[in-house]
């Protein structure tokens, strides 16, 4: 383990950042729509990719990418979670994504071409970040995403749907990826880590990682916070992030170095959490 601290009985709302519960809540106010994603939706979308991903990727096990699946094992004993199933895809866009309903064995699929790009620690971060949308019960709307943004050509009415997506939920997926991004350092701890794969995500490729600097990308995405220092600046970063699943990564380096300076982040991981409060869901998944 490495020295980790082990976090026994972590509770989700320990480090979900408060635009998550803001969204969250702001979703949950639009009326049949967990209903129609848990009941007609995420059932046929969810088999289907997951039928897709066991004919066309490869799926980690001890006795299959052994490496990698001790680094998602180590990740989900730090967060207290159950062991999703995880695969390997082939594909030259780095991209890693979850699929998950309540009830059901969800499961994380990482891009070949993120691997080629991470380091072993930074890949753990990335896993750790998908298993904070199984704790912190982010199937349902997750699912929605995922399935708008990856399958919209793939199944009937795909299309139409794409198009249907509300600003709202694309604004909550953005929200997610902070309380994620957390999760990712909970597992790493290290800040460092995470920025460092914010930064090669931003620009980063395989020939570039020697002359890549954590630190002058630690100092960009806090230069990143005067361009909000007037109306035009808020504007303009709102344009920005208009329509992405994900926020920009330097928006998100400079979130995590705020957290991982804070005080919520030293008690939870230089004290052990009280004892896991809740019974296991179906299936023995716990927290989602």
């Amino acid at each position: 383990m490495t020295g980790k601290t082990l976090l026994v009985g972590l509770r989700a709302d320990q480090f979900r950042h408060p635009l998550d519960l803001e969204a969250t809540r702001a979703l949950k106010q639009l009326p049949g729509l967990d209903v129609m994603v848990r009941m007609a939706l995420a059932p046929l979308a969810e088999r289907f990719f997951h039928l897709d991903h066991l004919a066309s990727s490869v799926q980690v096990s001890d006795r299959q990418l052994p490496d990698l699946h001790q680094s998602l094992v180590e990740a989900c004993q730090i967060l207290d979670l159950d062991v999703p199933q995880l695969y390997v895809r082939q594909n030259p866009v780095p991209n890693a994504y979850t699929f998950a309903m309540r009830g059901e064995q969800p499961f994380i699929v990482i891009h070949t071409a993120l691997v080629e790009l991470l380091t072993p620690a930074e890949t753990q971060a990335v896993i750790a970040h998908e298993l904070g949308h199984l704790k912190c019960e982010h199937s349902v709307y997750l699912t929605l995403a995922n399935l708008i943004t990856l399958a919209a050509g793939s199944l009937p009415l795909g299309e139409v749907l794409a198009q249907g997506l509300q600003n709202q939920l694309l604004e909550w997926v953005r929200c997610a990826e902070f309380t994620c991004d957390r999760a990712a350092l909970l597992v790493a701890q290290d800040p460092r880590i995470v920025a460092s794969l914010l930064m090669k995500l931003c620009g980063g490729s395989p020939s570039l990682v020697s002359q890549l600097n954590v630190d002058a990308f630690i100092d960009q995405a806090r230069a990143y916070d005067t361009l909000s220092a007037d109306a035009l600046g808020d504007a303009l970063k709102q344009a920005r992030t208009q329509g992405l699943t994900h926020p920009v990564p330097v928006l998100r380096a400079r979130e995590i170095d705020r957290w991982a300076s804070s005080q919520d982040y030293f008690a939870l991981v230089k004290s052990q959490p009280d004892r896991y409060n809740g019974g296991s869901s179906k299936g023995g998944w716990r927290n989602w």
